[in-house]
């Protein structure tokens, strides 16, 4: 019994996938930070374009 637990101690494939999830989990957040903020200047290049179509058309 006290190999088993000595192994099941060495064992480190649960904690480098918890690593793995965590790592994704950060980029993850990374990704929708940036395309929260680009989609902001996205939208304010739309309003700046058709505001000058419109002044252009009067």
């Amino acid at each position: 019994m006290s190999k088993l637990f000595a192994r099941f101690m060495k064992d480190e494939s649960g904690a480098t996938a918890i690593e793995y999830g965590l790592i994704a989990a950060l980029i993850a957040v990374g990704i929708i930070t940036a395309a929260g903020l680009l989609g902001d200047e996205i939208e304010a290049t739309f309003t700046d374009v058709t505001t000058a179509l419109e002044g252009r058309n009067n």
